[in-house]
Parts: structure tokens; C-alpha cells; sequence
């Protein structure tokens, strides 16, 4: 069965979503980010959510996570929940 790590940056609006992509690409560290910024408990961590499998996250994030380029940053990702970044740190089919 197809496994994958993650971590991510929870925050409330698109705007702020795209402000922190932008300040990764230019060289910011995802994980201070999210330990700055993250509304998930995971934030702590630096949004490091651990291996999980297909169906044990919400369907949006599900997609992006099986399917995105390992160690690219994605997002803005519309949940329930709010905005995401995602990066997929590792995946096994």
C-alpha cells in the first residue's frame, strides 16, 4: 500500500498562504514557517505530519500528497480546515 510523509503550513486566508510560499522560494525555511505561523498543532514540529497512507487525510490533501513531486512546495490547498502548503518528503507506491 502506497505510504507517504508530509509536512505542512496551516494558516487561515489564500493571502497568507501565497505570502509564505513566496518567502520560501526565496530561501525562508518551511519549517520555522510553520513554526511561526502554522495553525496546526503539527506547527510545532515544523509541520511535520509523519507517514500516512491514502484516505487518513482529507480528499484535497490526499490528492497533492500522492501525486505532487517529492520536495516541492505546493499550495495554496483549500480544506475545511484553511490554506495549506504541502511538501511531500517522501513517498512509497
Amino acid at each position: 500500500m502506497a505510504r507517504a510523509s508530509a509536512r505542512h503550513i496551516l494558516v487561515g486566508t489564500e493571502a497568507e498562504c501565497q505570502a509564505l510560499k513566496d518567502q520560501i522560494a526565496n530561501g525562508a525555511d518551511f519549517a520555522e514557517l510553520a513554526k511561526e505561523h502554522s495553525q496546526c498543532p503539527s506547527g510545532r514540529q515544523g509541520g511535520e505530519l509523519g507517514s500516512f497512507g491514502p484516505g487518513q487525510m482529507v480528499p484535497a490533501f490526499d490528492k497533492v500528497v500522492f501525486s505532487a513531486p517529492i520536495n516541492e512546495v505546493q499550495g495554496p490547498v483549500q480544506t475545511q480546515f484553511g490554506y495549506h502548503l504541502l511538501e511531500v518528503t517522501s513517498r512509497e507506491d
